[in-house]
């Protein structure tokens, strides 16, 4: 039986639709500060929808986004409780085999590469994050990566630690088949090759660009995986403004999300899941899409 890894949905969306807060430069982590319960309840609800793979709720996590918010002296705190809201989560569903992933997100903010970083400038804080993540974690995930700097950056600091590192790059919603940054996919992922990471992908991006560049990420040799994002578009989000200015396409409903999901699980990728409005009804109906067909759902 092939076994596939099903990983969560967009954590930081349904966590906006669920809290009584308003939008935030923080996003996800103010959340997190304010009503951890919430947190945890949306990560009970991917285990209960099938994912056995729950990433921490980690991604505006770091510490230049905190600094900039005045919550700089509260990083190490906040990712310890970010910990422990999925274990308790794992814990009050009880199901068996449910793996939990580091996250090792764009440092700066999303879809807006710093391109004055450098690979030697980023590696330290990459280094900084995944030290507090490590332990707890049996995967590396490095995603919604806009440049190739963070992306080498990102991979270096999370195959050091020995545990299984995946890369995923979030690419320009035109037919252009580049990050966000505008350099090439192609220098990506030859700037990837022989890095050590466990597998490569595409994520945060259109289900249609994901679809399009497949073949150009599998042709790499690597574990492939893929999870996009619901959004129309994402030229609206400037750096420290709030995820609100983004609108949720209306045509991205389960089955339609699970077409796309499976269509790439047909062509060998290992990791799926989902990204920003993609939630637990999403998982859940590509879940049993999945068992359906017989393949094995795992968390590693």
């Amino acid at each position: 039986m092939t076994s596939v890894i099903l990983k969560d949905g967009g954590t930081g969306q349904e966590l906006l639709a669920r809290s009584s807060m308003p939008p935030h430069p923080l996003w996800s982590c103010k959340v997190m500060m304010e009503e951890p319960e919430v947190v945890q309840g949306v990560h009970a609800d991917y285990i209960r929808a099938g994912a056995r793979l729950i990433t921490l709720n980690t991604y505006s996590v770091t510490p230049e986004r905190l600094a900039r918010e005045g919550e700089g002296g509260r990083f190490a705190e906040i990712q310890r409780r970010a910990i422990d809201l999925v274990q308790a989560a794992r814990d009050e569903v009880g199901v068996e085999g449910v793996r939990i992933a580091a996250c090792l997100p764009p440092l700066h903010g999303s879809y807006k590469p710093d391109m004055s970083k450098s690979h030697a400038d980023l590696l330290p804080l990459y280094k900084e994050i995944v030290a507090g993540q490590v332990e707890a974690s049996d995967v590396i995930i490095a995603e919604t990566l806009s440049g190739i700097a963070e992306v080498t950056a990102s991979a270096q600091a999370g195959v050091e630690t020995g545990l299984p590192t995946w890369v995923f790059m979030t690419l320009s919603d035109d037919d252009s088949g580049t990050l966000r940054s505008g350099e090439a996919l192609g220098e990506a992922l030859a700037a990837l090759e022989g890095t050590g990471i466990a597998g490569v992908g595409l994520n945060c991006c259109k289900p249609e660009v994901v679809s399009a560049n497949l073949p150009k990420v599998r042709a790499a040799g690597l574990p492939t995986g893929a999870y996009a994002n619901g959004f129309t578009g994402i030229d609206a989000l400037e750096i420290g403004g709030t995820v609100d200015a983004l609108q949720a396409r209306k045509d991205l409903t389960p089955a339609a999300y699970s077409e796309f999901a499976m269509g790439w699980v047909e062509q060998g990728l290992r990791l799926i899941g989902g990204c920003c409005e993609v939630g637990p009804a999403h998982i859940a109906a590509l879940s049993k899409q999945l068992t359906d067909a017989g393949y094995e759902v795992t968390g590693a």
